[in-house]
């Protein structure tokens, strides 16, 4: 039998959206960089994230969360608790670089969002996006802000960047550059231990690219929760994208980053993002993995054990990418 623990790490993308009046809190100031929370109003609820304000005059770049149940520091309870987004907006922060990153609509902060997290779609996230941006450019006064996002994160960059007003720029980090249903299918098909299992997996990735839900009373405990019948409409939602298409479709300026190391979205999805859109800048690092994190040598199991390191810093050169690319004068 699948040891359990191999299902954790099959993908990020495949926990898609699994549950677990506006203003600001308490403030604290840190130097020049002031850190507060700001609220806005969800569909039913408030929705919550953090501001890392650098300074007035600095760039904002909105921190895009990725797939399942991830917060905004960059966690979920399926065992990553290695905080990337809070260590790189803390780490962008020291280089004059401003940050908002929220909890997703239905969870966490944003619990109160929406009744049921599942029940959401891709551009229901770019509406919070979108949403984000108005909040604040009122509340900091700058004119523009920059998407920044995460694994599905950067799907989710690119669909609300088609609406371009106030956006600066779109930034895919690790996003996939291919339809998801791709991706899933490479992540099952590269662990020798989902053998078993792999059959099954591939009928349920095709059947949901299809747009037709599949039934998991009989599969194996871990792709039962994978493809639970809750989120399938999410699933199949999000397998109708293709991000090169939509990366063609951007006007905005945009950087496409990967990471050598990461095990879940490969350099063939930056390759597919760059082949569409020939004016976005490319920038690989080869031993970043998908958490952010410095990655030195080959093997699996070095590479999920930063997974769950916060005291492992961000990948510092992510860190002067970015800060380069939103503002240049820092090159």
């Amino acid at each position: 039998m699948v040891r359990q623990k191999h299902f954790k790490v099959i993908s990020a993308l495949a926990a898609a959206a699994l549950l677990v009046g506006a203003g600001a809190a308490a403030t604290v100031k840190k130097s020049r960089i002031t850190t507060k929370v700001l609220t806005i109003a969800g569909p039913q609820g408030q929705l919550a994230g953090t501001l890392n304000d650098a300074g007035t005059t600095t760039p904002l770049v909105l921190i895009i969360p990725g797939s399942g149940p991830t917060d905004r520091d960059g966690n979920n309870p399926l065992g990553v608790t290695a905080a990337p987004y809070r260590l790189l907006a803390e780490a962008l922060a020291k280089q004059g670089v401003s940050t908002f990153r929220a909890d997703k609509r239905g969870m966490f902060g944003s619990k109160a969002a929406i009744a049921d997290a599942n029940k959401v779609k891709i551009a229901d996230y770019a509406t919070d996006a979108q949403n984000w941006i108005s909040e604040l450019k009122k509340q900091t006064k700058r004119k523009c802000v920059w998407l920044a996002g995460h694994s599905e994160g950067g799907l989710v960059a690119l669909v609300a960047g088609q609406n371009g007003a106030n956006i600066c720029g779109i930034i895919t980090i690790a996003g996939p550059g291919r339809k998801l249903g791709t991706v899933m299918r490479e992540q099952f098909e590269k662990n020798p231990a989902n053998a078993p299992v792999l059959p099954d997996a591939q009928r349920a990735l095709t059947e949901l690219e299809a747009g037709r839900t599949v039934d998991v009373s009989k599969m194996h405990p871990a792709l039962q929760g994978i493809f639970n019948p809750a989120v399938q409409p999410f699933l199949i939602d999000m397998f109708s994208y293709d991000p090169a298409d939509v990366a063609a479709k951007t006007k905005l300026p945009m950087m496409i980053i990967s990471g050598g190391r990461d095990l879940q979205v490969t350099a063939a999805d930056a390759e597919a993002l760059s082949k569409a859109n020939s004016k976005a800048k490319l920038v690989t690092l080869a031993d970043m993995n998908h958490v952010l994190k410095v990655v030195s040598a080959d093997g699996a199991a070095a590479n999920f054990a930063t997974y769950s390191d916060p005291s492992l810093p961000i990948h510092p050169e992510l860190v002067g990418a970015i800060t380069a690319f939103v503002n240049p004068t820092k090159k």
